[in-house]
């Protein structure tokens, strides 16, 4: 591993040719802006943004970055809303050999504080819209430097503008070769089980990860696909690497709250080939769809970041029937996706995650670190070229995650005899209840097939006499759930031991940004032994 705080100084400049051997997005886009200048690169609200221009614009940005002292190693955090500029500061940021560090915007200011303070970033670069977040933190982190901000005038109290930035003139920034063992990213988990840990991607992991994107679904300069999830996610901002590649347009989406009309409508008028939701958002699409259906050139849609019941799956089917359904399963540590199941295997192994890609290599094992045979529940562990680095500055959770020389993903899983994996549940979230193992994806999967629930999550509770036992959290159309409609409606699908002792009706489910069920927020509220069953037990 190259640690990635190491002094790269003593680095010389060198002329372009090794420069441009190196698989890197900084490479690919002086491609394009050479050969194809005037293609578009990126379009967002109308506004296109050509090849040239995004070269020119990076480079200006790199510059200016340089003559305030960020160099090969520096982490500059980035907190903006899905917009060009988040990609022109990614991309400034890598062609000087420093870290870009995408942030989730809607975390509070001591959560953010805490990884600026943890990688130690020296400029963080916020949206407008978040300058009271970005000015909060930069004054709580002793290490911030600089703080831009777009949309604002040249200079805003102690605020630089992102636009001045672009247009200043100066000393060209160095040529720096960045090797592609070097850190490009520094993905911080999401932490909803403790304090995030930030993953070291590098460029050779993003390569990896292009690679299979456009194994698994081919595109060429002539398609469209569209960014709808937050670009601070890692499938957000991954998604921008087969476009890069090949030298397609990336419609960018601004953010908000999601309306699938507006973005089927969207879609339609831009012509959008493929997109990635997560599965709560395929739910709302696919219903608005079927209610007024659209003529659309989708031909890819893709999921993941959390488990697509049965029932989502079906009805991307039937609302989308001309489409390829793909299955993008992984983890960010993985920069991210470890597992593909492909449109032609979408409806015949239905509930499966795909199989695991050319690029991976995977185990099941027990606790032991011994495989399990085929059909067995086993954590499923990782060896490959999309593997990160480690977890910046933690080498503690580093050796964890690496224990017996495989990364340990946290998924437990079975495999079919055609090599076909299914998840059944994250290890953290299996519940041993009366000795027996309770898996909450395949309650929830069930429960999803409900006629009055629209979500469900499932959490242990505490009991005396099992130790623990399963709640059931929904969210239903609008009527009453009881343990006892569920007795009578799991009774043919699933054993005894598995069904709910208590349910739980809410307005919605929380969620992390990227769509996750926030289950600590769960455990908390409805999982202590001093939650009273409202429900009898069964």
């Amino acid at each position: 591993m190259v640690a990635p705080h190491v002094d790269r100084t003593d680095i010389s400049p060198i002329g372009e040719p090794m420069r441009s051997r190196r698989h890197t997005w900084t490479t690919s886009i002086r491609r394009h802006a050479r050969m194809t200048p005037d293609a578009p690169a990126l379009s967002f609200l109308g506004e296109v943004t050509t090849w040239a221009q995004l070269e020119r614009r990076t480079d200006a940005l790199a510059s200016a970055l340089a003559r305030r002292g960020i160099g090969f190693g520096d982490r500059v955090v980035v907190l903006m809303l899905n917009r060009p500029e988040y990609l022109e500061i990614v991309v400034a940021v890598n062609r000087i050999g420093a870290i870009a560090v995408p942030v989730n915007f809607r975390m509070t200011p001591a959560e953010v504080s805490f990884i600026v303070d943890d990688c130690a970033a020296k400029m963080l670069v916020a949206d407008a819209p978040l300058v009271q977040l970005a000015t909060a933190v930069a004054q709580r982190c002793g290490s911030v430097r600089h703080l831009v901000v777009t949309g604002v005038p040249d200079v805003l109290g102690e605020h630089e503008s992102f636009e001045a930035l672009t247009d200043e003139v100066g000393d060209p920034a160095p040529v720096v070769d960045v090797p592609e063992e070097s850190v490009m990213l520094l993905m911080y988990t999401s932490g909803t089980t403790g304090r995030p840990k930030g993953a070291m991607l590098s460029y050779s992991n993003i390569m990896s990860q292009t690679m299979t994107a456009l194994h698994a679904s081919p595109i060429g300069a002539q398609d469209r696909p569209s960014c709808v999830v937050p670009m601070f996610h890692i499938a957000g901002i991954v998604s921008f690497a087969p476009s890069i590649h090949v030298g397609a347009v990336m419609l960018i989406q601004p953010l908000g709250a999601f309306d699938p009309d507006v973005f089927l409508d969207t879609a339609q008028a831009d012509r959008t080939t493929s997109v990635f939701l997560v599965p709560a958002q395929w739910q709302l699409v696919c219903a608005a769809q079927l209610a007024r259906p659209r003529t659309l050139a989708l031909r890819t849609l893709s999921w993941g970041a959390a488990p697509a019941s049965d029932a989502v799956l079906r009805a991307m089917a039937q609302a989308f029937p001309d489409a390829e359904n793909l299955a993008m399963f992984g983890q960010t540590e993985m920069s991210p996706v470890t597992c593909c199941l492909r449109g032609v295997d979408s409806l015949r192994k239905i509930g499966s995650v795909g199989r695991v890609v050319e690029s991976v290599e995977a185990r099941v094992v027990d606790s032991e670190m011994n495989d399990v045979a085929p059909g067995e529940v086993g954590e499923i562990v990782y060896r490959g070229t999309g593997l990160m680095l480690g977890y910046w500055n933690n080498p503690q959770g580093t050796a964890a995650a690496f224990d017996g020389g495989w990364f340990h993903s946290g998924d437990l899983v079975r495999v079919d005899d055609e090599g076909f994996v299914y998840v059944v549940d994250r290890k953290k979230d299996m519940i041993i209840s009366g000795g027996e193992n309770i898996y909450c994806a395949e309650l929830e999967n069930v429960l999803a097939d409900h006629p009055l629930i629209v979500e469900a999550a499932v959490i242990g509770r505490s009991d005396p006499t099992w130790g623990e036992v399963p709640i059931a959290v929904v969210v239903t159309s609008g009527e009453q759930v009881s343990v006892a409609d569920l007795t009578v409606f799991l009774d043919q699908r699933l054993a005894r031991f598995k069904h709910p002792k208590d349910v739980v009706v809410l307005s919605e489910l929380p969620r992390t940004a990227t769509g996750k069920v926030r289950k600590p927020d769960l455990r908390a509220a409805y999982g202590g032994s001093d939650s009273a069953l409202t429900e009898h037990r069964i």
